[in-house]
């Protein structure tokens, strides 16, 4: 997995350079090694909102189930990618992207999911699927809504959702901990084992990130994880005597495994405001590959990647996964490593869904401590909104107005997390929304957008273009439009505004 500049060459040598750079073949060896390294940087994001999504509505203590939520995503995840690199010419860019579920909708999700035994997983689904189809009729114009998401819209939404994922962490590390005052009230906390496991899991990381070289580096979440689990086993604070419970190979009978999705309006209207964001964010990555490989990027283009980013909406409830989004760590790799072959990618994507077929590896991966996932998830979680920062790090503050808009938007976004219960007094459809900040904060940070900087002609600065040696440290859901993005979309209809 070296990559030096005598990997590069070689793998140079042997392949057949095309009019595309994406199209170069590479020898089946290469392939193989070159598609691994994709998956191993990504393997842990991807299976994230999984756990995640599971833990929320009631299955932690369920390996079966979340192994067949891991499986699913994994599945999905291959099929998007595949659909994204292979694919055809009106979906999927045929570019070394890797599509998996994303960070995005992750928190909307979990409140739609809230509850016991998978009960509230069907709306969670059917808000999904619909709001994918949603996305799919959008993606043809979409370049004429684009002007509405800006980097400072795209990266206040993106901080907000990071923050809003901090609370999972806090809650594996207690894992169901509490403490009695001398009051006799008793409140939740984490106990100094499970602070000490999410603690050497959280150093192991940082340390790995530190001393790591390359690709090494960006694999520290999983030697994180791996560490703190071996750590977790003689002390009594691993059990994996359940993992058999959860299917060795995929079962038919696992679609729709828990239920046929279930369709109610506030869930939909929360989820289609999320998928605004994620073609967004699908955009910006597709015009980021194409700056880095060096290829042609149109409009006609942007519209087929978009299509396959939100295919996983559309077949993800079929397996029991959600939303899809092209993910920003591969496309760092894309740049570190100088490999620009779509074929590495597309098997990559066969890896993912072989890795789908056998659940049992997502039972392995729902048993996993969960003060080791709080630990790894803070990084995980906090690199997320770190990418919403580095994005607002682009836009010009001189204009009192922008920091008007962002600190608004972020203080919406905040009360619900803050208090739960602000919005107990609103009809419950409409709390469903109130109650997700992400909704808040984007619905905030658009519509300010409109007012300071569209309808009043404000002199906002244009943003900065990408600049390819930053994309190497992209994280989980950053979002990277720029003036690329609009002159793409106009490329070919000049009178496109």
């Amino acid at each position: 997995m070296s990559n030096s500049p005598s990997a590069k060459d070689s793998a140079t040598t042997n392949a057949t350079l095309p009019p595309r750079p994406e199209d170069e073949k590479l020898p089946p060896r290469l392939l193989l090694v070159y598609g691994i390294q994709h998956i191993l940087t990504m393997y842990a994001g991807a299976v994230a909102p999984a756990l995640v999504i599971g833990a929320a509505a009631g299955l932690a203590n369920d390996p079966a189930a979340m192994g067949i939520l891991v499986s699913g995503a994994l599945l999905v995840a291959g099929i998007a990618t595949l659909l994204q690199t292979v694919g055809h010419r009106r979906i999927g860019a045929q570019m070394p992207i890797v599509v998996a579920a994303s960070f995005v909708p992750v928190s909307a999700v979990t409140t739609l999911a809230a509850g016991q035994n998978g009960e509230n997983l069907p709306v969670a689904f059917g808000a999904s699927l619909a709001a994918g189809a949603f996305a799919l009729c959008l993606t043809p114009f979409f370049g004429q809504l684009i002007r509405f998401f800006p980097p400072i819209v795209t990266g206040t939404i993106i901080t907000v959702i990071g923050i809003s994922l901090m609370p999972v962490a806090a809650r594996w590390i207690m894992d169901g901990g509490v403490h009695t005052g001398a009051d006799g009230v008793s409140v939740p906390a984490a106990p100094l084992a499970d602070l000490a496991l999410a603690g050497v899991t959280l150093a192991v990381i940082l340390l790995g990130s530190r001393v790591l070289p390359g690709i090494w580096g960006r694999l520290s979440i999983l030697l994180g994880m791996v560490v703190g689990t071996l750590v977790a086993l003689p002390l009594g604070m691993a059990d994996f005597s359940r993992v058999g419970e959860a299917d060795i190979v995929f079962n038919p009978a696992s679609v729709f495994y828990f239920g046929a999705p279930q369709f109610q309006p506030a869930a939909i209207a929360t989820m289609c405001v999320i998928m605004l964001v994620v073609l967004t964010e699908g955009a910006s990555h597709i015009i980021a590959v194409g700056e880095i490989t060096g290829t042609r990027v149109d409009a006609k283009r942007i519209s087929a990647g978009l299509r396959a980013d939100v295919s996983g909406s559309i077949i993800g409830p079929i397996f029991n996964s959600t939303p899809t989004s092209s993910f920003a760590q591969n496309i760092g790799l894309l740049a570190l490593t100088g490999i620009r072959s779509r074929y590495v990618v597309a098997v990559g994507a066969g890896i993912l869904i072989l890795l789908g077929m056998f659940p049992i590896l997502g039972g392995v991966m729902a048993a996993l401590p969960a003060p080791v996932l709080g630990g790894a998830g803070l990084v995980l979680f906090g690199s997320v909104a770190a990418s919403g920062v580095k994005t607002l790090a682009k836009v010009d503050f001189t204009r009192n107005l922008n920091l008007v808009l962002v600190a608004a938007s972020i203080g919406v976004a905040v009360i619900p997390l803050a208090y739960p219960t602000f919005y107990a007094f609103l009809p419950e459809s409409v709390e469903m929304i109130a109650h997700s900040g992400i909704i808040g904060a984007a619905v905030t940070a658009i519509l300010l957008n409109i007012c300071f900087n569209v309808i009043g002609g404000g002199a906002q600065k244009a943003p900065a273009a990408i600049d390819t040696r930053e994309i190497g440290s992209a994280g989980p859901g950053e979002a990277k439009y720029t003036d690329q993005a609009g002159a793409a979309y106009r490329e070919e209809d000049p009178d496109r505004t």
